[in-house]
């Protein structure tokens, strides 16, 4: 998540969102913090029930939406509700996702790169050459067609 989103969650705290992640496994969360981030379990977060729209956006690896049932099932609460963008990356895009998805890309800020190269330093994750830019794919869940019956 540092590596692939570190610095768009890091711009988008400084502009006043409150940022979680959510992993399958609560690792050490040093990398996190240094982005302002806050770190929570999976299965904490599905324990308690959300009441109403909250997510405003979901950014996560293809892999884990297609192994974790639980990950499927909260991205889907969300994108129902049509108020979440969820972002993507990963080699292949999952298929209830529109295949048009498109790319979209997130410009650093100069407080973003730096906070990322520290928090990559925390996380022990080697970035030989760190990007100005962080892609993602936007996806939109496909909506079931209705057949008209006759």
């Amino acid at each position: 998540m540092v590596r692939r989103a570190g610095g768009w969650l890091f711009d988008q705290v400084m502009a006043g969102w409150d940022v979680t992640v959510v992993t399958a496994e609560l690792g050490d969360p040093r990398a996190l913090r240094i982005l302002g981030v806050r770190a929570r379990d999976l299965d904490s977060v599905l324990a308690v029930p959300v009441a109403g729209p909250c997510l405003q956006a979901i950014a996560l690896h293809t892999d884990l939406y297609d192994s974790d049932e639980r990950v499927r099932r909260m991205v889907r609460t969300a994108a129902e509700g049509r108020s979440a963008e969820i972002r993507l990356w990963g080699e292949m895009m999952p298929e209830d996702f529109d295949c048009g998805a498109h790319s979209v890309s997130h410009q650093l800020s100069l407080a973003a790169r730096a906070f990322k190269a520290q928090a990559l330093a925390a996380a022990d994750i080697a970035d030989e050459q760190q990007a100005d830019t962080e892609v993602f794919r936007r996806g939109e869940i496909r909506r079931p067609r209705l057949v008209a019956a006759r």
